[in-house]
């Protein structure tokens, strides 16, 4: 290692990171395992390779047959969060650091108004807060609780000047945050004419309501009420209307924190049924545990609520780890909203005045892993699609983000999978003095995190990084969520490592071959992604989806594609959409359409009335 290089990544404070590579590690993407070296300049990926050498004053990790893996994508936070009547204690200093130290490097948060206030004001409001202070990237959904003509108008400014393409609905919370039905179609079409992301908190706040009164005429005051005004029917209603919602104005909905197996079995089956821009996420909470019995104090108990509610179920865990592994749910987060004890105690009295919310981000990654591959529920690729490539590819991140490519920034965790640690309140890096996940020990850790190529954590030590982190723009029409639509593109973020649309069939090439590629769509998709796929399977005479390069280059032909080619151009078409489980000499050509239609939907001009 350069000595220059070792001094500015143990003051943590170097202005420039300094080159890194790393060597003897498993690189493990959502689609992919490789035994490679991975090497970094200014932030960014540059290389991956076989036994790369290193540039001079490059520092040499060796990650000594340890994964890695992309930093983990948190799209669900709540950082400085005025709520209920307090302030979540983690900030964008302390809630960023702990992200870190457990092997996230992007969090997502929300800047939400209150009815009547603007939106571009409360925007500004938490890029103030948090730009100064983040150890790592960020990004912000926008939350709107009131729907009029000034709220329409923020939204597009949002899209167009501000980085923002997500917005978060509430059914519940009535007096507070609630939006009606109407208020919520208003919203989901303005989401679809904007090329943005609707998200929705998924409660039936009506309900909800009624269920209060009649706990407190019973004179249910204690922290079991809250769960009992909120049970799973409660939260799989709102999830079915919100998403019947959605598919009526074609706008894609995301559904965050999805704690019941019920919720989880409604958007499986929305998803099943064709509406494939329904996305789910579950929490690191409702993965890792469960409602604390009702013999434990006041001071558990409280600690544990936040809505929906986590159930009292012991299968619920592993039903929503189940529905993670087949592609049922697509996103893992944290809800992380932290309050301390004597916050929690402000509903002593009265279960509806306790803060609703909970630790999770400096133990997600290692929750999941424990729960999930641990149990061999999911494998290492199934957990970084779940903890960071769904996330990156939902809100238009990737490849910028979520992946370990060239030309990715260089956000990376090398995570040892046979190192255990004991989750306490007393050793975390979060703010409050509490972790719900107290006494568990977790066996899978990060050993070192790299954010935008600065060592920024390392055998349990965290740098400093205080502003080492900036805010990153979310443009508008993700393709691998708009790319669907009117059944353009059907792998879904559930299915990423086993469809291959544009990016996958480049992370199967090396980088020549990946501009090549790009090369060639870029001739080929304009026509081929229009009406070629009729072709293909008349010319499938086994009806299995493969045909024979003869046949392809006859389709190519015959669309006028094939004269516009190199032969080299076309040859990188055959290596591309081949399979490795299948003879190289035969063409899933399916996964070529579907590579120009998503090509077409970022790079060509919109077909009308598409």
């Amino acid at each position: 290692m350069d000595n220059n290089a070792a001094q500015n990544v143990a003051e943590g404070n170097a202005s420039k990171p300094p080159k890194l590579l790393i060597k003897g590690g498993k690189v493990v993407n959502a689609d992919k395992t490789e035994n490679v070296d991975v090497l970094v300049e200014d932030g960014v990926i540059t290389d991956i390779g076989y036994d790369l050498a290193a540039p001079p004053g490059t520092m040499v990790i060796m990650a000594d047959g340890r994964y890695v893996i992309p930093g983990g994508i948190d799209p669900h936070t709540h950082l400085e969060f005025e709520f209920m009547g307090t302030k979540s204690v983690d900030d964008f200093y302390k809630g960023t650091r702990a992200a870190i130290a457990g092997g996230t490097t992007m969090v997502i948060d929300f800047a939400i108004a209150l009815p009547g206030q603007s939106l571009l004001e409360v925007y500004d409001k938490y890029r103030s807060m948090a730009d100064p202070k983040v150890c790592c990237d960020y990004g912000l959904h926008v939350g709107i609780t009131w729907w009029s003509r000034t709220v329409s108008k923020e939204m597009e400014l949002l899209c167009a000047q501000h980085g923002v393409n997500s917005f978060k609905l509430f059914m519940a919370y009535k007096n507070m945050f609630m939006v009606d039905d109407g208020e919520l179609y208003e919203a989901f079409a303005r989401c679809k004419e904007l090329g943005a992301v609707a998200m929705v908190h998924a409660e039936n706040g009506h309900v909800i309501e009624k269920n209060v009164h009649k706990l407190k005429q019973a004179g249910v005051t204690g922290p079991e009420g809250h769960e009992m005004s909120r049970p799973e029917e409660v939260e799989a209603e709102a999830v079915h209307r919100a998403a019947m919602i959605a598919s009526q104005t074609g706008c894609p909905l995301y559904v965050v924190h999805v704690m019941s197996e019920s919720a989880a079995k409604v958007i499986e089956e929305r998803r099943n049924a064709g509406q494939t821009t329904l996305f789910g996420e579950a929490l690191a909470a409702g993965l890792g545990t469960v409602a604390p019995d009702g013999k434990c104090s006041f001071e558990v108990a409280a600690a544990h609520i936040m809505s929906p509610p986590l159930r009292k179920t012991r299968s619920t865990p592993l039903a929503l780890m189940k529905a993670l592994a087949s592609g049922a749910l697509q996103t893992t987060g944290t809800d992380n909203c932290t309050f301390n004890k004597n916050q929690k105690a402000l509903g002593k009295e009265d279960f509806t005045k306790i803060p609703n919310g909970l630790n999770g981000l400096e133990d997600r990654m290692s929750v999941i892993w424990d729960k999930g591959v641990n149990t061999d529920i999911i494998d290492p690729q199934k957990f970084v699609e779940i903890t960071s490539t769904n996330v990156a590819k939902i809100f238009n991140l990737y490849p910028k983000k979520g992946c370990i490519e060239i030309g990715s920034e260089a956000d990376i965790v090398i995570w040892n999978p046979d190192k255990s640690k004991k989750i306490s309140a007393t050793t975390h890096n979060h703010a409050c003095d509490f972790n719900i996940f107290e006494g568990m020990v977790v066996r899978g850790v990060p050993e070192t995190v790299i954010v935008k190529g600065k060592v920024c954590y390392q055998h349990g030590r965290l740098m400093d990084s205080k502003g080492h982190g900036s805010f990153v723009p979310c443009q508008v029409f993700p393709p691998h969520v708009y790319g669907r639509r009117e059944g353009k593109y059907r792998p879904d973020a559930g299915d990423c490592g086993k469809a291959k649309d544009t990016q996958y069939c480049l992370n199967t090439l090396n980088f020549p071959e990946r501009q090549l590629l790009t090369s060639a769509l870029q001739k080929a998709a304009p026509t081929a992604q229009r009406g070629c796929l009729k072709l293909f399977k008349e010319l499938d005479s086994k009806g299995n989806g493969r045909i024979g390069p003869t046949e392809f280059f006859k389709v190519l032909q015959k669309i006028d594609v094939l004269q516009h080619l190199s032969s080299r151009e076309a040859d990188i078409f055959l290596k591309a959409f081949s399979s490795d489980s299948l003879s190289p000499n035969e063409i899933v050509y399916e996964q070529f359409v579907r590579a120009c239609e998503q090509h077409c939907s970022t790079n060509c001009e919109p077909e009308e009335n598409a």
